[in-house]
């Protein structure tokens, strides 16, 4: 399935400041798949080398990792050429070999003309770093709706959105709403968008989601210290019950009587570095830059695949899209808000939220855009009347104003509509095309 990620590697390989590529994502998000379509879409000859599968590969990055030394023994060994800028040398699962991590400094020093990629779904816990400044980084996370969108074959739909045709989108929003109502079941994980196009079977992507659900749970134990095992459990288990909230703002009472953020420190950061959870913080002074006025013991945390929330969830499959049910609506809204954070994520925008301190105001993503903070309010359904957003507006005044819903694209004054299967448009309605609108 095609991978909006694969244009980033176009670029990688053309580009003249081109350094060994290191592919980071969780687990089960396609790092493998795509880079040997990669590779044999656009390299004559691949060596695919896996440290997690094949202990022996260890041995070719020793004492000496020169890469002159390294290309004469992998060739030999694998009687293979390994021809610069017409070979793809791929280390899966580098996490596994730290002078494997290391000789990429040298390979980018000493031997840029060899294309070199790593990858690993341990990579920002794993013992042991990588050379500051030695690489490119490239992040690959679940598909978005776009993806999904071209993943089963509705190309022309998808470029019908990305035109922006008010009218024509506008005809088609029946048509939009239930495949959206699709991905928030199937969601965005490869295996299980290929359950669904393999089988048609609604049935067969929950059994997969349950599988990845249960493959995690297991990467907990093999991967985690004794003592932070049942608390990464207890952190993963409690997000679909805080996101089902009025207030979905993260408290560790919520994983049990009196627990403490210290405790479960490094849990929590073992969840977000492996990026099975996102982190959203709070801010109430919306000011640049974001970071700087983060609130960090006020946050969310969101799972990184709609899907796998839903399935978490145990969501019944008529609640989307038995016609006594409305999706958008169901969970407090909670599927919308963990749609919409996972687009803003694959634009590659890190979001905050915005909040009173009083509690009687609250929106749910701001980010950072340019010189400009934009508010974006979340409504699950077709009702958007916002008393937060009114808030927000009469203190900052915000040039621009983002609400995603189900209704059509529209402007008033600096509030901007948009439908929530077209939030992943927005950086151009932001950008060239905000005057077009």
């Amino acid at each position: 399935m095609e991978r909006f990620a694969y244009n980033d590697l176009i670029k990688w390989k053309n580009s003249s400041y081109r350094k060994p590529l290191l592919l980071e994502g969780a687990r089960q998000v396609g790092k493998t798949w795509l880079m040997q379509e990669f590779a044999k879409n656009e390299y004559s000859n691949v060596l695919y080398l896996n440290f997690e599968k094949d202990q022996k590969v260890k041995s070719f990055f020793g004492d000496n990792i020169s890469p002159a030394r390294i290309i004469t023994q992998l060739k030999g060994y694998f009687e293979i050429e390994i021809t610069p800028n017409d070979t793809l040398l791929i280390l899966d699962e580098i996490q596994e070999c730290q002078r494997a991590k290391d000789s990429l400094k040298y390979f980018n020093e000493d031997a840029p003309q060899y294309h070199i990629m790593a990858a690993g779904s341990f990579l920002g816990i794993a013992g042991g770093k990588f050379p500051v400044g030695q690489v490119n980084r490239l992040t690959l996370r679940p598909l978005s709706f776009y993806e999904y969108l071209l993943a089963t074959g509705q190309e022309i739909r998808l470029k019908t959105l990305q035109s922006g045709d008010k009218n024509i989108i506008a005809s088609l929003a029946g048509i939009y709403e239930e495949e959206l109502k699709k991905y928030f079941y199937i969601g965005g994980m490869p295996e299980a968008v290929a359950a669904f196009l393999e089988s048609g079977s609604m049935k067969a992507v929950r059994e997969t989601q349950n599988n990845i659900l249960a493959d995690y749970k297991d990467d907990f134990a093999k991967h985690i210290s004794k003592n932070d095992i049942e608390k990464v459990r207890m952190i993963w288990d409690s997000i679909p019950g805080h996101l089902a909230k009025e207030n979905k703002k993260f408290m560790y009472r919520g994983i049990r009587e009196g627990a403490r953020s210290w405790n479960y420190e490094n849990a929590m950061l073992w969840l977000i570095d492996t990026r099975l959870v996102f982190k959203v913080n709070k801010t109430e002074n919306p000011t640049i830059p974001l970071i700087r006025n983060m609130e960090r013991s006020a946050f969310k945390l969101f799972m990184l695949d709609i899907g796998l929330l839903s399935a978490k969830s145990n969501l019944d499959i008529k609640t989307f899209f038995d016609a006594d049910y409305n999706v958008f609506n169901e969970f407090k809204g909670a599927l919308a808000e963990q749609y919409v954070l996972q687009q803003l994520i694959s634009l590659g925008i890190q979001p905050f939220y915005w909040g009173r301190s009083r509690g009687n105001a609250e929106i749910d993503f701001i980010i950072q855009h340019g010189n400009s903070i934009v508010p974006i309010e979340v409504k699950s359904g077709d009702r958007t009347k916002s008393k937060s957003l009114n808030v927000y507006n009469e203190r900052y005044n915000p040039k621009c104003q983002i609400r995603t819903s189900l209704k059509n694209q529209g402007i008033a004054d600096t509030l901007y509509s948009i439908p929530l299967y077209m939030i992943e448009s927005f950086a151009d309605i932001l950008g060239t095309k905000l005057t077009n609108f």
